[in-house]
This record gives C-alpha cells, structure tokens and sequence, in this order.
C-alpha cells in the first residue's frame, strides 16, 4: 500500500513539472511568432533597403523631408529637396524609397 501511494505522488509530481514547463514554454513561443520574428523580419528588409539605396531614388526622411538623393558617399547621402537646395542626411535617416507610382 506504501509503495502504491509513493508511486502515484512520483506520478504526480512528474505531471506537475511537465505541466510548468508547458506554462514556461508556451509564452515563450508565443513573444518569439508574434514579436521577435516579425520584428527581425522588419530590420532585415529595412537593412536591405537602407543597402540598395542609389542616386535618383526619391525618398522619405524619418524627419519627413522629401527628396531625391543626388549624391551617395559612405554613410552620408546628399538630398535634393528643391531647386538649388541640397541636404545632407545619414543614410539610417532614411524612412523609405518612394516608389515610381508615388513620384
């Protein structure tokens, strides 16, 4: 009778470590699919687009100037915003590349 009962606390116990790691697990999984991945995905394609950029693309500052780059060298890229008015802006400033249906 002993070793019965002793048997089933040893299950039980195995349950309930089985049962905290699942509560320790699924959140886990859950900030990885719905925060971290999506979020590395983004600074992947960001990085992507901050590499390609190349002189004429019209862009967007994270300040908002509109502009296009006239002039590329190391991490510094040269603006146009208007006739005559030329800007100098890191290229981690850039927001994105508007697209050809946008100009």
């Amino acid at each position: 009778m002993n070793v019965v009962a002793l048997a089933a606390a040893e299950q039980q116990a195995q349950g309930s470590l089985l049962t905290l790691i699942l509560f320790l697990a699924i959140p886990f999984v859950f900030f990885y699919l719905l925060i971290w991945r999506p979020q590395q995905q983004q600074q992947r394609r960001r990085e992507q687009m901050l590499k390609s950029l190349k002189r004429g693309d019209r862009v967007v500052t994270i300040g908002g100037i509109h502009g296009e780059i006239t002039g590329i060298k190391d991490d510094t890229l040269t603006l146009r915003i208007a006739e005559k008015v030329e800007v100098r802006v890191n290229r981690s400033g850039v927001s994105y590349v508007k697209g050809k249906e946008e100009a």
